[in-house]
């Protein structure tokens, strides 16, 4: 089961109190106050670790509650300290305060993590309150209490390649040809209901993270079919892959279809259509897409690659474009 957005409530662990105590020891004619102070209470982190991909981990657990901290003793003893609570997420998850709106963190690298929930604060013992003019204190404090909230995860796929297009476009065959990835592979539209990561081999020790993002139809900034479901995961990769469908079941113009999907990037924002995009007709094994690949090229004014998932054709040329994409992308964040 893929998640990619949970809504969860979070509670630090209270304070402990403090403790009001006197010594009463055998041959100490004057015993004191000797209270100790209560320990903090935990507090709710979210960290995130690699190795995950979805939610899911956490989907079934709605309150997360770190423990309380303990209560101070007598003979000066303070309360113990209660453990943090670590949730762990995967990279490219991000926190939400349900309530206000705002975001807390993204967190977009292994290990980094997030107190979104802190502890409350031991109260003091009756020990602390000593002073000139009270020698013998009976006051004491209590512990705070934690924070609380509710909280809205959303995951972002972080990915190198995103692949995009309209559904049946062979977005989910081509990850399953260049990568070890199984997703599900059918002759419908809307195949893929969540995204699939697969790992590329480039070229010698180099590799990249494959998305196989789900279709897309007109009117998806708005929230139609898979909406924001699918174009919030755009926003992580680096470089675009569009397939085109040369000869679609639907008898639709492709040239029409490319312009949809990027009319939808468009309306989406958060600059999806500044991202580096190759353009790949897919299904080149099929006859005239030969011709319609030239035409889109016309059309374009741009390279326009013809790749076939069911023959190999172009893949090479494919994955040497990426690869030098990436590379270019890299050097400018050197520069």
């Amino acid at each position: 089961m893929f998640v990619d957005r949970v809504t969860i409530y979070v509670k630090g662990g209270d304070g402990g109190d403090g403790c009001c105590s006197f010594r009463r020891e055998k041959y100490v004619p004057r015993g004191g106050p000797d209270g100790g102070d209560g320990g903090d209470g935990g507090n709710v982190i979210i960290r995130a670790v690699a190795g995950t991909d979805n939610l899911a981990q956490i989907v079934n657990r709605k309150h997360w509650r770190a423990k309380a901290g303990g209560r101070g003793g007598s003979a000066n003893c303070h309360g113990r300290k209660a453990p943090d609570m670590v949730i762990q997420v995967p990279p490219g998850t991000l926190i939400y305060d349900r309530d206000r709106g705002n975001i807390l963190r993204d967190l977009t690298e292994d290990e980094q993590e997030v107190n979104v929930a802190r502890g409350g604060r031991g109260g003091r013992g009756n020990l602390a309150f000593v002073s000139s003019t009270n020698r013998a204190p009976r006051e004491t404090q209590p512990g705070t209490l934690g924070e609380e909230r509710w909280l809205v995860l959303e995951l972002k796929v972080i990915a190198d390649v995103g692949l995009i297009g309209l559904p049946n476009a062979g977005k989910s065959t081509l990850l399953s040809r260049l990568s070890q990835a199984q997703p599900e592979i059918a002759d419908y539209p809307f195949t893929t209901k969540h995204p699939n990561l697969g790992i590329v081999t480039m070229s010698g020790e180099r590799v990249c993270v494959l998305a196989d993002l789900p279709g897309l139809i007109e009117g998806a900034h708005e929230g139609v079919g898979l909406g924001h479901e699918f174009l919030r995961h755009v926003e992580r990769t680096r470089v675009l892959v569009h397939l085109v469908e040369p000869l679609p079941s639907d008898a639709s113009d492709p040239l029409h279809n490319y312009q949809i999907v990027r009319r939808e990037l468009e309306l989406h924002g958060h600059k999806l259509t500044e991202k580096p995009e190759i353009i790949a007709v897919s299904k080149a094994e099929l006859t005239g897409s030969e011709e319609f690949r030239a035409r889109l090229e016309r059309e374009l004014g741009c390279e326009v690659l013809a790749i076939s998932a069911v023959t190999g054709q172009g893949l090479s040329k494919l994955i040497r474009a990426v690869s030098e994409r990436l590379a270019g992308l890299a050097a400018e964040v050197v520069s």
